[in-house]
């Protein structure tokens, strides 16, 4: 039996009353309101890669800054796993709520921090360091997000609608993404290139301090779930959640490994190598790209919660399969269209489908995760299994595309490694259950 903070035996694991619908979408809006702003505060770096390159690490060789540049990106998801460690345990043993409020509190300040970074030209070698620094403090406040609001939204979500609910945290961590590249596109066009490289790339980091006032203004408002409270009332809380999902649930940490690294590895090609494609390899005006990924993510993101209806109705599997099955299909189109065309409503439309078939791997990937774990462990284990596969085939797909096309000078390239993940996707998925129409493990 795992140890908990109380004597053997008192936990009934009763199954708690559910949560009204006006609770639940409160809670669904506030998971998602609160992951777009803490993803917007991660992804800013990734649309400002070009400019920060020569800023952090001026170099002869162009591609070559802008390389260092992304494996900085990649440098704050080696912390994750102990961001999600760390987050898990607090959400595990204080509550969800708990977390969540000091999850964006973290992102917000050392957001705003890196706004107010001095760059290579005045504080030399320094200047990198203190960046890798602060990505790392960003990567540990991201690793308890995204797991903590999943399972908030899918303990407080209507029996059957877990999806729908549901779908309203990738919207957030995705839309995140578009509001970044929106204004990191209005700051380029308001601004000369000088005066970008002086400062102006450090306003969309400032910006994140109010944002997350926001947020968290949003988040302390909100109740705990009837899930967190009745375990805790039944003194069913853990003293080493992790150590307990280790221990009992290695499988369904792996099966989540194995969903993270198909969907972070496909979906993070989209929303943030793309645009250091489109500009540093097919030499596309920079605020043009900004203003086609912000239009083209955010309309993949209104066919989201068809997705969590479709999830709903016929279950996690049969949509996560056609998702992987679809990137088969369109990557190497993808990347044939975006090195051959010059129009920019082309690469919009490349965003729009490719990313609305990372939103049929995102929406039933969250309610799946939560439907693996007990809730005494349920936080640490999305959040574990999520930024492991993250770590693997999220933070470093914009790196390993770029160095793709670097060593074999070949720009289609990446629609290898795409289509790599995509079968880790579906080999995964053939190992699980159906559990969409299964309450929420007890």
């Amino acid at each position: 039996m795992s140890e908990t903070t109380s004597p053997p035996g008192t936990g009934t694991g009763a199954t708690p009353a559910p949560t009204s619908t006006l609770s639940a979408r409160r809670a669904a809006i506030a998971g998602g309101v609160g992951t777009l702003i803490e993803y917007y505060d991660f992804s800013v770096y990734a649309f400002l890669a070009v400019t920060l390159g020569p800023l952090f690490f001026p170099s002869e060789e162009p591609a070559v800054s802008v390389l260092l540049t992304l494996a900085v990106f990649g440098s704050a998801y080696v912390m994750r796993p102990l961001g999600g460690w760390f987050f898990g345990r607090l959400g595990d043993r204080r509550g969800r709520k708990h977390a969540l409020v000091v999850t964006v509190v973290t992102m917000g300040v050392f957001s705003g921090l890196l706004g107010l970074l001095p760059d290579f030209a005045t504080a030399g070698v320094l200047a990198p360091v203190l960046l890798v620094l602060v990505r790392l403090a960003q990567g540990f406040s991201a690793g308890g997000e995204i797991g903590g609001a999943a399972t908030y939204v899918a303990e407080s979500a209507p029996p059957g609608r877990r999806g729908l609910y549901g779908s309203l945290t990738p919207i957030g961590s995705t839309l995140g993404f578009s509001v970044a590249a929106a204004v990191v596109g209005l700051v380029t066009a308001v601004t000369s290139a000088e005066q970008m490289a002086a400062w102006g790339w450090r306003i969309p980091f400032l910006i994140a301090v109010p944002l997350a006032a926001v947020c968290l203004w949003v988040r302390v408002a909100l109740e705990d779930t009837a899930e967190f409270e009745a375990m805790a009332e039944q003194r069913e809380v853990l003293r080493s959640p992790l150590l307990t999902v280790v221990r009992e649930r290695p499988g369904a940490v792996l099966r989540v490994v194995g969903i993270a690294i198909a969907m972070n590895g496909t979906g993070y090609i989209g929303l943030t190598y793309f645009s250091t494609y489109l500009i540093q390899t097919q030499g596309f005006d920079k605020e043009a790209v900004y203003w086609a990924s912000a239009i083209g993510i955010a309309l993949a993101c209104t066919t989201y919660p068809l997705a969590g209806m479709l999830t709903d109705r016929f279950g996690r599997r049969p949509v996560l399969l056609s998702a992987y099955a679809l990137y088969l299909v369109i990557a190497w189109p993808a990347f044939a269209l975006l090195g051959a065309t010059s129009s920019i409503v082309v690469v919009t439309l490349v965003y729009v489908v490719y990313m609305a078939v990372n939103g049929l791997a995102q929406v039933p990937a969250f309610p799946q995760f939560t439907e693996l774990f007990p809730r005494r462990v349920r936080y640490t284990g999305v959040a574990l299994g999520f930024n492991i596969g993250t770590i693997l085939a999220g933070g470093t797909a914009p790196y390993v595309a770029a160095q793709l096309v670097q060593s074999t000078g070949d720009p289609m390239s990446p629609a290898f490694w795409v289509l790599g993940v995509a079968v880790v996707g579906v080999a995964t998925v053939l190992t699980l259950r159906e559990t969409g129409r299964d309450r929420l493990p007890v």
